[in-house]
């Protein structure tokens, strides 16, 4: 996410991303199916996770126009969806606000970058070293 964004390390890391997000997708789907009664919310969360991440992913592939907001936004909200995870599962019932808090604080940011990314203020381009 903090990568410079070009042609690199930023799409290695994405496409890496991308295929962990399915196999935590389909490890999460199997869990769920161990224990349901437990951990039956763990198929949404992966569903929508890996769903959210091959839109990105989709999205960067093809570079149709207007690509790049849905890029960002099925990557954030991959990541998102990420997060609200592993809160339930270290926090659980005890603080109800974790199965919300990453989408209230996260959904302004994405909303915000892309309004940003639209306007064509981002992503900023870093000078190469020695320029000024």
């Amino acid at each position: 996410m903090f990568a410079q964004k070009r042609p690199g390390f930023h799409t290695r890391v994405g496409e890496v991303y991308h295929w962990v997000m399915l196999a935590v997708c389909v490890s999460a789907v199997g869990l769920a199916a161990l224990a349901w009664n437990r951990l039956w919310w763990f198929l949404p969360i992966a569903v929508f996770s890996y769903g959210n991440a091959l839109v990105a992913y989709v999205a960067a592939k093809r570079r149709r126009p207007g690509w790049l907001p849905f890029h960002i936004g099925g990557m954030c909200a991959s990541y998102i969806a990420l997060v609200t995870a592993l809160l339930v599962v270290n926090v659980g019932d005890r603080l109800p606000i974790v199965w919300f808090l990453p989408t209230i604080v996260g959904s302004p940011l994405i909303a915000w970058l892309t309004r940003e990314v639209v306007r064509g203020r981002r992503p900023r381009l870093s000078s190469s070293p020695g320029s000024a």
